[in-house]
């Protein structure tokens, strides 16, 4: 036990005992990896245990989870978040109204655009719900020291009295995810010993003692903030005779400064700043040449690639829905040679030659690529790589964790699918990650594409759609003619099942059930 009380441990007890965790039943896949039993998250939030306003000012005397307004005005910690918001909002508008001059913009019904409303986020009737707690461990590639993430991951509702019905609580499509470091490197263990990477991960894995993994409950958590994440989706365009169904998310990132206790604007990782590169000759050859070295394409290769800042952008729209070949990056770093925008032939960022050059050098220096083996691989580890591309593939909407509606009573909670397709296909290698970790080893950090995540060597996912079963992504190539595409060999399908177009694309389509 540490020296101070651990706020996990002080939340379940004050809440009556050791409370099992029944993800363990409903969810198999985020077993020891994430929170997602809908009455352990309704406990914790109404006990204010986890609430954003008691992480960030612990010394406040205030009791229980604070209202949108309130938590924006209060926190000094949070000023410049609401402003950030808008200005994005603000541009928003703007690149919308210039790009589509004859549709109409604005919150509400009756218009052809609908934005997410802003008032919402200063509203008494509105607060952020604890939706779901997600170990990132296998992101201690990025920080060592840190052992990687834990996120808090709340989702924005609002509370209404309504006439012979009484209180109404109604999810808004926004989530609010603190991110904190995955250790707390004052806290000691029973013998006084800092906490070790492999203490916390056998912690998770133990599935129901989650004591410690935040620290003390009434210290400050400086040392463990990291940034808030923010996903809006921003507009809404109900199919009509101008457009067919869209929706757009706005994507923000706010990184914590310990010396100043506020969350500053910030880029967001590996969101490649396409407007800027291709505007700025210079920009673009430089990134060119640092993408294509070796080494870079190795970790790009691995989705293990932290793209310098300088390269990145501090906000992102990710549309929806995208289709198969989704690209927020496309045709912009298209890989065809001489692509026609309509202003006449454009030189791409990347051409065919380009790439094949880097794998050959790559390979003639002994590196082995994992999955980039082909332009079409190369083009779309580009894409998911990026916080807007990857959130466009397999995503529900533009979320990948939604997260759990426990503000549903009864039963019907445990039907609401808490994340996406591409989550729960990415559980198997976050838990072999922690279990490396638990053994003192040094975890494989790798990751497969965004759309077939990697297996790992079990067989949990055989024959789901997160994998090979029905409605899993496949390669085309493979059950049409014509040689594979050596990126996407391994993207079959199932006994009984055959990859057949679904969607725009010439090269993914989805595992269905044979018909001839």
């Amino acid at each position: 036990m540490s020296r101070a009380p651990r706020i996990l441990l002080a939340a379940i007890l004050l809440l009556g005992g050791v409370m099992s965790v029944s993800a363990a039943e409903d969810a198999p896949l985020t077993r020891g990896t994430a929170i997602t039993d809908p009455d352990l998250l309704r406990k914790l939030d109404q006990s204010d245990a986890l609430s954003i306003s008691r992480l960030l000012q612990p010394e406040r005397n205030a009791k229980g989870p604070l209202s949108s307004d309130q938590l924006f005005s209060s926190l000094p910690q949070l000023k410049n978040i609401l402003p950030a918001i808008d200005a994005e909002f603000d541009r928003y508008i703007v690149q919308h109204k210039q790009a589509s001059p004859s549709e109409t913009i604005g919150v509400g019904d009756g218009f052809d655009v609908r934005l997410f409303d802003r008032f919402s986020l200063k509203s008494a009737n509105t607060r952020f719900v604890l939706a779901g707690i997600v170990n990132r461990m296998d992101r201690a590639y990025v920080s060592e020291e840190s052992c990687g993430e834990i996120r808090l991951i709340y989702r924005l509702a609002r509370f209404e009295q309504k006439p012979d019905i009484g209180n109404i609580a109604t999810r808004l499509p926004m989530t609010f995810n603190l991110v904190m470091k995955a250790r707390d490197v004052r806290q000691t263990d029973a013998d006084g010993k800092p906490v070790t990477c492999a203490e916390v991960a056998r912690r998770w894995l133990e599935n129901g003692d989650w004591q410690g993994l935040i620290g003390s409950r009434s210290a400050p958590y400086d040392a463990m903030i990291d940034r808030i994440e923010t996903n809006i989706q921003i507009s809404i365009a109900p199919k009509s005779a101008l457009h067919d169904f869209r929706s757009d998310y706005l994507l923000k990132v706010f990184k914590y400064d310990a010396a100043t206790r506020t969350f500053a604007e910030s880029t967001l990782e590996n969101q490649i700043d396409r407007d800027r590169i291709l505007a700025d000759e210079a920009l673009r050859r430089d990134f060119k040449a640092w993408l294509l070295a070796p080494a870079n394409l190795r970790e790009f290769d691995r989705g293990t690639v932290l793209i310098p800042e300088k390269y990145l952008a501090r906000a992102a729209v990710a549309p929806t829905p995208a289709g198969l070949d989704a690209s927020t990056l496309q045709p912009e770093f298209g890989m065809v040679q001489g692509e026609d925008k309509g202003e006449g032939k454009s030189e791409p960022l990347f051409a065919d030659d380009d790439v094949v050059s880097a794998l050959k050098q790559a390979s003639a220096q002994g590196i082995t690529m994992e999955n980039i083996r082909s332009v079409a691989g190369f083009q779309r580890r580009l894409n998911d790589v990026t916080c807007s591309g990857c959130h466009q593939t397999r995503g529900i909407g533009g979320f990948h964790f939604p997260g759990v509606d426990w503000l549903t009573d009864g039963a019907s909670n445990s039907t609401i699918v808490p994340a996406s397709p591409h989550f729960f296909g990415d559980q198997l290698r976050r838990r072999d990650i922690l279990t490396a970790f638990a053994a003192g080893k040094r975890p494989d950090f790798s990751r497969g594409f965004a759309s077939r995540p990697q297996t790992r060597g079990a067989q949990e996912l055989a024959g789901t759609e997160y994998q090979d079963g029905w409605g899993a992504h496949c390669s085309l190539q493979i059950a049409g003619s014509g040689a594979p595409d050596k990126s996407f060999t391994s993207w079959t399908c199932a006994k009984g099942l055959t990859c057949e177009p679904a969607a725009a694309s010439s090269r993914i389509g989805m595992c269905f059930i044979k018909t001839r």
